[in-house]
């Protein structure tokens, strides 16, 4: 069993490390994750901004530090 549980976190810690804020797009799915099964007075509404929010942070990649040219 634990082998093929990490055929499938693999592709997936794989994709995160390549993130700019794994961290906090963890904690954007878990407060959605809480949030959805909470009930709130106004439905659906927070849910799709933090819905939003995370895939934002989910698009965030790392910048690409290319080798320096000298100004000649």
């Amino acid at each position: 069993m634990a082998l093929g549980r990490t055929a499938v976190l693999a592709p997936l810690v794989r994709w995160a490390s390549g993130l700019r804020f794994p961290l906090l797009l963890s904690l954007a799915l878990a407060l959605l994750a809480v949030d959805i099964l909470t009930p709130d007075p106004i439905p659906l509404v927070d849910e799709g901004l933090l819905a939003l929010g995370a895939l934002l942070l989910a698009r965030l990649r790392k910048r690409d530090v290319g080798p320096s040219t000298p100004d000649g």
